[in-house]
């Protein structure tokens, strides 16, 4: 199985075969246990041959899950999950293997206490700290019989949220919407008529396809002055995975978010946590339940009387307009649109030829190369999971190679939808003395190209990029070489949105907007009277925004304060809408069974790390704006005190060595556009 065991140099995607999958992770987890029990036998209580040992033989699992793992979210096959689901349990079973490894953790207690970790380095020693604080976290201290069970939990844990994350993208791609009549398409975007158009024509089927992924959703909600159209979407989008809608008990997730949350609770009980949310925070900035509690019911207080205000002229605007007194939820978007056109005579339909792909990726380039010095450059001839994907390697302003990525922009059928960036490899030392880069995957879902024409993304498709790439530089330009705290690693899940939100500022800036811009067909930049509009317009509706995700991170972090199940999924959403939401949605509307944040990805108890990082990165972005957006002095205050540092100190430290102080939330609010 050369592609997965080519651990040297970067994945041969197109040699994988499915059949090896599964004997080529069992052989290296053995290789791994091998280790371990010969670090342990040896006894020698070093640095370099307790830590540096383990990190070198995880490097070499890690290097071989991350490309299936990869590929099983972007082009996935029904070989590939078997093979995936089918190393799940094997995986999760030596992570408890390890993390209840009782000898090996008295080997990294040994280490603490001994002379050598005086002479480690701060990250070296943040390595030990973490790993003490992680076996501990993984049940070492347990009888047999409970570490057992917590070893059970974690593996069926694991299943389900393979499950979970399965379900949601047959979901997707279980509904399409034939529309045979161009009639039935009034008020939509010539971009979306062609996308749709595109895909009936792959589908082979007449007239214009539409799904339930974003860049075909979106559009309908927005534009389609068919009502009828947009409420059938809604209740299909709205329904996935559940017992409601047009595809109601198929791939339901139900019962799987009610044992998820039932095992997440017996797992946080057995290492004496109340609650799972204070588990989760164990690893946090935030050093208790109740300052998180308190943190978003102060900003939701501070928010909901705007948001009301902001939805009640969406109301009126309908009723006094259109003649349309009882708005459905599949309306507000589409009123909310034309009050924003009205507004501001503006949209982000028109602002779409201004946004072709590579001159939004050329600038984005520009960006960082002012901010950091930063020099980026394809490369041809790189083996990649589809034709679609691109490769780029990164260099410093010393002309150092820094790290490398890969760009996969654009929505298709067997892709997990959203937006993320993932660790292909880790910058670390290896054991033959060379310096590993670290390789990113950056992938999201917008638009791909049409009819001819490049791609062409929204500016809220450009922000997501933009958001995504401040990921990738965290991981890519860590200067740190314990590989347990380089790059993303390590980082406090609460902070780690800091470089992601903190790089999406630059996407508001007129003089980056000069850049970043250019029309697909004249390269003219965007014109003064649309960035104007633009500007005006970037605030809109921002406190229903930010009762949104208000409501999204007080529902998760509610739900896993619960020490039993005395109240319900849906009774807990309720009862947090009630709370915080401006706009409360039907009763066939099953959100929570599509949240994959906190189902099927790291995020639980942990959604309102999106709120909690924005105070740091709007706070962060206050210092360019009192310096200047592209003051290079200040830029690499930025690079070496955050994007270089990785996990290696806890992030308040970082942030207080760039801020000179604390973060304070006046610069999210002010940021927002909501009166402090």
């Amino acid at each position: 199985m050369n592609a997965i065991e080519n651990v040297s140099g970067l994945p041969l995607f197109s040699q994988i075969d499915t059949q090896d999958i599964v004997p080529a992770i069992k052989k290296a987890i053995e290789n791994c246990k091998a280790v371990i029990a010969d670090v342990v036998e040896n006894g020698q209580v070093t640095y370099a041959q307790v830590v540096e040992r383990i990190e070198d033989t995880d490097d070499v699992l890690s290097k071989m899950w991350s490309p299936i793992g990869h590929m099983n979210s972007v082009v996935s096959t029904d070989k590939l999950r078997e093979a995936h689901d089918a190393c799940l349990p094997m995986l999760s079973e030596f992570g408890t293997w390890v993390g209840q490894n009782q000898a090996l953790f008295s080997l990294y207690q040994q280490l603490r206490d001994s002379q050598e970790f005086t002479t480690l380095d701060e990250a070296q020693q943040k390595v030990v700290t973490n790993a003490i604080r992680d076996f501990t976290l993984s049940g070492v201290g347990l009888q047999n019989d409970k570490k057992k069970r917590y070893a059970d939990i974690q593996s069926r844990l694991s299943d389900l949220s393979s499950t979970f994350g399965n379900n949601v993208m047959d979901a997707t791609m279980a509904w399409t919407k034939q529309i045979t009549d161009e009639a039935d398409l009034a008020g939509l975007p010539d971009s979306a008529k062609a996308a749709a158009a595109q895909t009936a024509r792959k589908k082979d089927v007449d007239g214009w396809l539409f799904t339930l992924n974003i860049p075909s959703y979106l559009p309908v909600m927005l534009y389609a002055d068919n009502g009828a159209l947009r409420e059938e979407m809604y209740r299909a989008y709205s329904s996935r995975a559940s017992d409601q809608g047009p595809n109601a008990g198929d791939f339901d997730n139900t019962a799987n978010i009610n044992e998820i949350l039932s095992l997440k609770q017996e797992a946080a009980s057995l290492l004496d946590f109340t609650c799972y949310a204070e588990r989760s925070l164990a690893t946090k900035m935030a050093k208790s339940t109740e300052q998180v509690t308190q943190f978003l019911r102060d900003l939701a207080k501070r928010s909901k009387p705007q948001a009301q205000d902001e939805l009640q002229e969406i109301v009126d605007l309908a009723s006094q307009q259109y003649a349309q007194k009882d708005l459905q939820p599949w309306d507000y978007a589409y009123f909310g649109e034309k009050l924003k056109q009205q507004k501001y005579a503006i949209s982000d339909e028109e602002l779409r030829p201004y946004f072709p792909e590579k001159q939004v990726l050329n600038g984005l380039f520009e960006v960082v190369s002012r901010l950091y010095g930063l020099r980026i450059e394809q490369q041809e001839n790189v083996d990649v999971w589809h034709e679609d994907v691109s490769f780029y390697t990164i260099y410093d302003a010393d002309n150092q190679h820094r790290g490398s990525f890969y760009f996969d922009l654009y929505a298709r059928e067997k892709k997990r939808g959203g937006a993320w960036m993932d660790d292909c490899r880790s910058r670390r030392r290896l054991p033959n003395g060379e310096l590993q880069l670290p390789v990113a995957y950056m992938v999201c879902n917008f638009s791909s190209p049409v009819d001819g024409k490049p791609a062409l993304f929204t500016h809220d498709e450009v922000v997501t990029l933009f958001h995504e790439f401040g990921h990738g530089l965290h991981h890519m330009l860590t200067k740190i070489e314990a590989g347990g705290v380089s790059g993303i690693n390590g980082v406090a899940w609460d902070a780690v949105e800091l470089p992601s939100q903190f790089l999406e500022n630059w996407c508001w800036q007129p003089e980056a907007l000069s850049f970043i811009s250019g029309h697909y067909e004249t390269g003219e930049a965007l014109p003064s009277e649309l960035l104007e509009k633009m500007l005006a317009a970037k605030n809109y509706q921002s406190a229903m925004q930010m009762v949104r995700q208000l409501e999204l991170s007080m529902f998760d972090f509610t739900l896993h304060q619960q020490s039993n199940a005395e109240k319900s999924v849906q009774q807990i959403l309720d009862e947090v809408r009630q709370e915080v939401a401006v706009v409360i949605p039907p009763e066939f509307n099953k959100f929570q069974n599509s949240f994959g944040h906190i189902f099927a990805g790291g995020y639980a108890a942990g959604y309102y790390s999106y709120k909690w990082a924005e105070v740091l990165s709007s706070d962060a972005f206050g210092r360019f704006e009192e310096e200047g957006i592209f003051n290079q002095e200040t830029g690499r205050a930025f690079l070496n005190n955050i994007l270089e540092m990785g996990g290696s100190k806890e992030p308040m430290e970082l942030f207080v060595a760039f801020r000179g102080r604390e973060p304070e939330v006046d610069a999210l609010l002010r940021h927002s556009g909501i009166a402090a």
